[in-house]
């Protein structure tokens, strides 16, 4: 089993992106589990909450916060501060953080890896908002291999048809492929 640990600020959409990976897992065959913590006072715009998701070829039977976490994706660079987001990842763990800035400038001190990427480019162009749930999806496809691209694809056309889908699909596959230059 996999563990997903999503750092985002109320409103940013940290659950539905990790209910996109559950839905995608499905997709692929495996099982998914998406859920939220949203602290003391539930999810406020702009208030710091984390989001999990675990991915497994077998059924999940646990059913609490996602304290070791394989992967860590960051929505928000500015929770760094605020939030210890490495908080019992391994040395062998991934981070990846929405960011134009290089990894040794976010101040992580961390044996993990740890991958920067401006979703909201790629949002802002192509959905005309800055909602990076969808090209953050694509780009931890790219970066982790836990989720095939077609069953991303499939998981956000299942959530959203039409025109919106589409449109998402698009953030996905092109996020996902610039995941894939960095990744080489």
């Amino acid at each position: 089993m996999k563990e997903v640990r999503i750092h985002g600020r109320g409103g940013q959409g940290s659950l539905v992106l990790a209910q996109f990976m559950a839905i995608a897992a499905r997709e692929d065959g495996k099982y998914g589990q998406a859920f939220p913590f949203l602290g003391g006072g539930g999810e406020r715009k702009g208030k710091a909450i984390e989001a999990f998701c675990r991915l497994s070829p077998d059924p999940i039977r646990i059913r609490c916060k996602v304290n070791e976490p394989d992967y860590v994706i960051v929505q928000d660079a500015t929770i760094i501060g605020e939030v210890s987001v490495d908080d019992g990842l391994t040395g062998d763990g991934l981070i990846l953080v929405n960011t134009d800035r290089p990894a040794d400038a976010l101040g992580l001190d961390t044996p993990a890896k740890v991958l920067t990427f401006t979703a909201e480019d790629i949002a802002r162009r192509i959905l005309g908002r800055p909602i990076m749930n969808t090209a953050l999806l694509g780009a931890f496809a790219a970066m982790t291999g836990e989720l095939s691209l077609d069953a991303v694809i499939r998981a956000v056309n299942l959530k959203f048809p039409g025109e919106l889908g589409e449109k998402n699909a698009r953030v996905v596959k092109e996020s996902h492929a610039r995941l894939k230059e960095v990744k080489q």
